[in-house]
């Protein structure tokens, strides 16, 4: 992959369409400044100087691959409440269809929000229901994915355990994903972890792999000097692309990179940088990898953006889309080796 290769995919990615089914939420941050502790019990006082609220989740998927060039196609579910209404009006704002959002009168819509001094969180509130949906906005849900996903070029699971992922939805949309020969990209939780089966690339982390396979791979529980060994990560990545039927097997390995697993397997480092915070990274590089995987990149390649580009995000404060001309020029400064 060299400079002029670079252009090429991204100006590529302009022409992908990507589905994605998942949970969404709102990502809610109130900003202030601690001068005092409360009289009334013995916690700091923020006083609050800024508030935001950004779309979350599944919907930040959306976001990277909007700013990546392509064309996000969401699907997801959301409470009829003020929460959900001003989610609909931030897809609206940032030009996202939502044509794919089913709204629930039985559930509330998914809302994080963080209380920060400085650059300190102080204090995480969240407001969720985690239970599988009814029959009902399931089948509304598959009626909004069925007419969707033929548009697409690839498929994007994005779970968060709240619930819109079951094992059954998983298999329904795989099939027919395979159906029309779209390729299909997981970012798994422990709930459904062992229920994508036949996916075409499946992105956990570490924490991610070592709940969901429990105790098949008691060698990830042992650290070593330098984190965890090779071997052990080889290794589950191994058991898992033979037991789920998987093409590749993308685990990212936090301040040690990712490792890919596929016909070929490759460690690719992290670059060093500031990490300001780390929340929406994993949003970033499913999104990278799925349109370089709808491009058919080889493994080497998609490996190595996905982490260049989840390692950039991490130098910003709060959830963050990827800065598409900030990984172009990235990208285009890795040496041969690297790539």
């Amino acid at each position: 992959m060299y400079p002029s290769d670079i252009d090429d995919i991204f100006q590529s990615f302009q022409q992908l369409k990507a589905l994605i089914v998942g949970d969404v939420m709102l990502d809610a941050y109130i900003w202030g400044k601690v001068e005092r502790i409360s009289p009334e019990a013995p916690v700091p006082v923020v006083n609050a100087r800024k508030r935001e609220v950004r779309l979350g989740g599944a919907a930040n998927v959306a976001l990277n691959i909007q700013a990546l060039g392509a064309t996000p196609l969401l699907c997801a579910v959301v409470g009829d409440d003020a929460y959900g209404a001003q989610f609909c009006d931030l897809l609206a704002q940032q030009q996202i269809s939502t044509e794919g959002i089913v709204t629930s009168n039985t559930r509330v819509t998914t809302v994080k929000e963080r209380i920060l001094a400085g650059s300190q969180q102080m204090l995480r509130v969240d407001s969720e229901d985690d239970s599988l949906l009814s029959e009902a906005e399931s089948t509304r849900l598959m009626q909004c994915i069925e007419q969707m996903l033929p548009q697409a070029d690839v498929v994007v699971f994005q779970d968060y355990d709240k619930g819109v992922l079951s094992e059954d939805r998983i298999q329904q949309v795989v099939a027919l994903a395979q159906k029309h020969h779209i390729p299909t990209a997981a970012d798994p939780k422990k709930r459904n972890f062992l229920a994508y089966q036949q996916i075409t690339l499946f992105k956990p982390n570490l924490k991610e792999l070592k709940e969901g396979l429990k105790t098949q791979t008691l060698a990830l529980m042992q650290p070593v000097s330098n984190g965890y060994s090779q071997e052990a990560i080889a290794e589950a990545a191994g058991y898992l692309k033979t037991h789920l039927q998987l093409t590749y097997v993308l685990i990212t390995l936090s301040e040690l990179g990712v490792y890919i697993h596929a016909d070929e397997e490759h460690l690719i480092p992290a670059h060093v940088r500031q990490i300001a915070d780390v929340s929406g990274a994993g949003d970033t590089v499913i999104s990278i990898a799925s349109l370089c995987l709808a491009l058919r990149l080889t493994p080497r390649q998609l490996a190595q953006l996905a982490n260049l580009g989840g390692g950039i995000v991490c130098e910003y404060a709060g959830v963050v889309p990827i800065d598409r001309l900030r990984l172009i020029e990235e990208a285009k400064k890795l040496s041969p080796k690297n790539v």
